[in-house]
């Protein structure tokens, strides 16, 4: 177990990661002596990190550790092979994972609401994290996006309250277990159960075993709040260690969402006979809201202080965020990557924009869409689009040519049912491409957990011309 009593020096490899960032910060402010390297140093992460007066190494070199820190966090992105991480193993000296310092350090001794699932994790810890922070109880948080109320998608307070995204991912090279097992949970968020990852997870069987690791965690004080729709997680559910509270739209869940109203741009559904509207459209939004309300109401909240939170909620950047609008046409960003994931923003921005033409743009960036591994379903949710375009498999060299996502059968299918689709390998050809088939009216989605080369902004430059 790590222990600040011998602990005065700490070096972050990978430190312009928004949470290694955030956790450096956060340990500077602590008075450990802080250092960092990365190979990309540039804002914002580098503004933020010598606003904190960190030092920060560019580039990876054993130099970087010359001054022997107590403490080296590893982060997920980094190696075998990183020169400054195969230092530290030689030399011997102390590591750990972001995710064990986060437990030692911040964590441990606190009540740690984690939100998993392979969907809606991001807007669920942001929204929970905002009825707690609305209502006066400064929770630390660890979010893996930026929620529009709270300006970061870190914080560390003295509160007892620790509110934290939990991804499946693994951890680190040198711990392949999920990064949600360090977090210590008192209550547990499970939104959804899907295979994703293919990367690091053989199969569905793989993930479910993750997540029953994870629900083994949960204290008998503490609560388990689970899908209760989700047919993958049912057979973790078995559970008499902790309390378990399903949620959803369909029978059978003791919270469950009656007099669903979905239209316009607010959904508003009735709980035990208090009426809740959030900002947000869509099923998955409703039930995103739905684990928030019973992790809240567990935790001491009332319908009035929820709700009050709901009702100024602001979204999060990257999911379903309007990035302007030129020449008549409505430009959005969603992170979404995953075919489930793309099928609910779409039928979501069908109800936001009833009788609008809608363009899907993708990019087949992620571990698991870069493979062929949902090459049908990834055509059944975009088929959902009126019009469609994709780009290039990100890092294609990468992967055997049998096992990467086919663009060309992609197209193919796509036309067969009725969809006009386009395999646009750069973002130049897709904005030109947009500027000149694109019309008034018009909403153009881009799917992408990248930059995807700046598109959003060339996009609208091309579309006001």
């Amino acid at each position: 177990m790590l222990s600040s009593a011998d602990i005065k020096s700490v070096h972050f490899i990978g430190i312009c990661g928004t949470a290694m960032a955030s956790a450096a910060a956060a340990m500077q402010e602590r008075g450990f002596k802080v250092t960092g390297s990365d190979q990309g140093v540039y804002p914002p992460m580098s503004t933020f990190l010598a606003e904190k007066k960190i030092e920060v190494f560019s580039g990876y070199s054993e130099a970087n550790l010359a001054h022997n820190p107590d403490l080296v966090v590893i982060g997920n992105a980094i190696s075998r092979g990183n020169p400054e991480a195969e230092l530290a193993l030689e030399k011997k000296l102390r590591f750990c994972s972001l995710p064990e310092l986060l437990k030692e350090f911040f964590i441990r001794g606190k009540r740690s609401l984690v939100v998993s699932g392979t969907h809606g994790k991001t807007t669920t810890t942001s929204l929970l994290a905002w009825v707690f922070e609305h209502n006066g109880f400064n929770p630390s948080f660890l979010i893996g996006g930026i929620p529009a109320n709270l300006g970061q998608g870190a914080r560390f307070t003295d509160s007892e309250w620790f509110i934290i995204e939990g991804d499946e991912y693994d951890t680190a090279f040198f711990d392949k277990r999920s990064k949600f097992i360090h977090y210590l949970p008192e209550v547990a968020i499970v939104n959804n159960l899907e295979f994703d990852h293919a990367d690091i997870f053989a199969d569905l069987a793989a993930v479910q075993k993750s997540f029953s690791h994870f629900l083994r965690l949960v204290p008998r004080n503490g609560l388990i709040v689970a899908n209760g729709d989700e047919a993958n997680l049912q057979p973790l559910l078995d559970i008499k260690y902790a309390p378990v509270k399903r949620f959803g739209l369909g029978q059978g869940n003791e919270v469950r969402a009656e007099g669903l109203d979905l239209r316009g741009s607010s959904s508003c559904f009735h709980l035990h006979g208090f009426m809740f509207e959030i900002p947000m459209v869509g099923e998955l939004n409703v039930r995103n809201a739905l684990a928030v309300v019973t992790a809240a109401l567990h935790c001491g909240l009332t319908n009035e202080q929820i709700q009050s939170a709901f009702s100024t909620f602001k979204g999060i950047k990257r999911r379903l965020e309007v990035k302007g609008d030129a020449g008549g046409v409505t430009v959005i960003d969603d992170f979404g990557h995953h075919p489930t994931a793309i099928k609910e923003t779409m039928r979501a921005l069908r109800v936001k924009y009833p009788g609008r033409r809608l363009w899907a743009i993708f990019e087949p960036r992620s571990n698991t869409t870069r493979r062929n591994v949902f090459q049908r379903e990834m055509t059944e949710a975009l088929a959902l689009a009126d019009a469609v375009v994709v780009a290039e498999v990100a890092r294609l060299e990468l992967l055997a040519a049998n096992e990467r996502m086919d663009p060309m059968k992609l197209m193919a299918d796509l036309q067969a049912a009725g969809k006009p689709a386009s395999y646009l390998p750069t973002v130049e050809a897709i904005v030109e491409h947009m500027g000149q088939q694109a019309l008034p009216g018009d909403v153009v989605c881009v799917f992408s957990n990248g930059g995807f080369g700046g598109i959003h902004d060339k996009l609208l430059q091309r579309l006001g011309k």
